[in-house]
């Protein structure tokens, strides 16, 4: 489904309370690419925007033992595994699109309520925390799309 959050294995049983990964089905990430807020509701990826976060708050929900990371170093991994008859847009585009998505929207001027609860959603209290990026393509598959974002905290 569009936006869902799908494990790629799963992780019930050994999830450390500073570790979540999901994946987004059939979507390619929110790409940071306009001077238009991420959380725009007139942003052109925010269908984009809102799978991610559906995605993220259903991987909050299945491992409840990860708790926002309020302080402290982050790391970011995104797996994109494109559609075979599309091209990917640049890596920096998206990491800076998915990192903004991802942290607390407390300090942001913008209206949100088109979000929602998603508002609510956050894996880190800003992205100035993260320390550490990882990014890469794989094989493109036919048969769907997607991409995989981890967030970890960091030893210090």
């Amino acid at each position: 489904a569009i936006g869902s959050a799908a494990p790629d294995r799963d992780l019930s049983a050994s999830v450390p309370a500073g570790f979540l990964a999901f994946r987004v089905e059939g979507q390619f990430p929110p790409a940071k690419n306009t001077a238009t807020s991420m959380l725009s509701a007139s942003h052109p990826d925010a269908a984009r925007v809102r799978a991610l976060l559906a995605a993220a708050q259903a991987a909050m929900a299945t491992h409840r033992e990860f708790a926002p990371i309020s302080n402290g170093r982050v790391g970011l991994e995104v797996v994109l595994t494109p559609p075979a008859d599309r091209e990917a847009w640049d890596a920096t585009n998206y990491l800076g699109g998915i990192a903004d998505v991802l942290e607390h929207k407390a300090h942001r001027g913008a209206a949100l309520e088109h979000l929602g609860s998603l508002v609510d959603v956050w894996l880190y209290r800003n992205d100035r925390q993260i320390k550490q990026v990882s990014y890469r393509e794989e094989a493109r598959d036919p048969a769907g799309h997607g991409y995989r974002v981890t967030v970890r905290r960091l030893p210090s």
